[in-house]
């Protein structure tokens, strides 16, 4: 069974192994359960300058001299560690970061760079712990992680995202923004397709059957997205900006919109009595100014990557 669940924050792995975007033969990496060791022999202009090598945020743990070939830093520290970038797919947990060296500070860029990244294969039956979130495709009656990754188009994809509130104030979670992708990193050249923007309006809804169903708790959230025709055939990855927010501090940055065809109007789902929150969907919301920042103490942001997912044509 494809097991689609994804999780942002991670503190566990199984096995372990090395992706490398080129091949250095002065760098030796070794990805481990938990932690990722780096050995980096040095020519002879770091050796000058050893202290301006970087993993990520992260000094050389030690400088260690290699008989006549000359030195070698060496890092050795946990993947949590040294701004590693984290990524989820429904199969892998990919741990990425930069090398460089830089022989003179920022904002001058470094003089030499090579990507780290280890992929590791996610353990069965793992869930996140505290302050985690996680987002998946479900069966219908989500009662479990989808069978299949492959939608036709016009079915439903059933989206559940939640965060863990143990030991923590009561959150409400919203989804603030998605994006459909054909890469599971967005960059300028990525085909992408928004159907959730504007700080939690579901603008897909506008022109297809996507909704935000009734929560069944405050720190979950349900979403039927109507599989639209987007990269027919091709692998699609749905990336999301997620807020966990205090529920009584609600407002036009902070919601969650779904359209009603029936009135024509936008419809806040926690309280359609404060559905004037969601007025701003047609036009830009957050205007009013920069009083509250994602940073604020009332929440937590974080991002989560689904996929991959097939859309085709196929009605079967």
């Amino acid at each position: 069974m494809n097991n689609l669940w994804q999780c942002l924050f991670v503190f566990s792995v199984a096995t372990a192994f090395v992706m490398s975007e080129n091949s250095n033969n002065d760098i030796q990496v070794t990805c481990g359960e938990q932690s990722v060791h780096v050995k980096w022999k040095m020519n002879q202009s770091m050796t000058g300058n050893p202290a301006r090598l970087f993993l990520g945020s992260c000094f050389p743990s030690q400088f260690l001299n290699v008989s006549n070939e000359g030195a070698e830093a060496d890092f050795h520290y946990p993947l949590t560690e040294c701004e590693f970038r984290r990524t989820a797919t429904w199969k892998y947990l990919v741990y990425e970061n930069k090398l460089t060296y830089r022989p003179l500070p920022k904002p001058y860029p470094p003089s030499f760079t090579y990507t780290i990244r280890c992929v590791n294969e996610r353990p069965k039956g793992w869930t996140p712990a505290f302050q985690s979130s996680s987002t998946g495709a479900i069966q219908d009656d989500f009662s479990g992680p989808a069978e299949s990754s492959v939608f036709p188009v016009g079915s439903f994809v059933p989206i559940w995202a939640g965060v863990n509130q143990q030991a923590h104030q009561p959150l409400v979670l919203l989804l603030e923004e998605c994006v459909a992708s054909t890469t599971l990193e967005i960059s300028p050249d990525s085909l992408t397709y928004p159907f959730i923007a504007n700080k939690g309006c579901l603008v897909d809804g506008k022109k297809s059957l996507s909704t935000f169903l009734p929560r069944s708790h405050s720190s979950s959230i349900l979403l039927h997205l109507q599989a639209f025709r987007f990269a027919v055939g091709q692998e699609v990855y749905i990336h999301c900006k997620l807020i966990a927010w205090d529920p009584d501090k609600l407002n036009d940055v902070k919601k969650a919109c779904n359209y009603n065809k029936a009135i024509g109007e936008w419809e806040l789902l926690d309280d359609p009595f404060q559905s004037s929150l969601c007025q701003c969907c047609d036009s830009t919301c957050g205007v009013r100014g920069k009083r509250e920042t994602d940073s604020a103490p009332e929440g937590l942001v974080l991002k989560s990557v689904l996929g991959p997912l097939t859309i085709t044509e196929d009605s079967a």
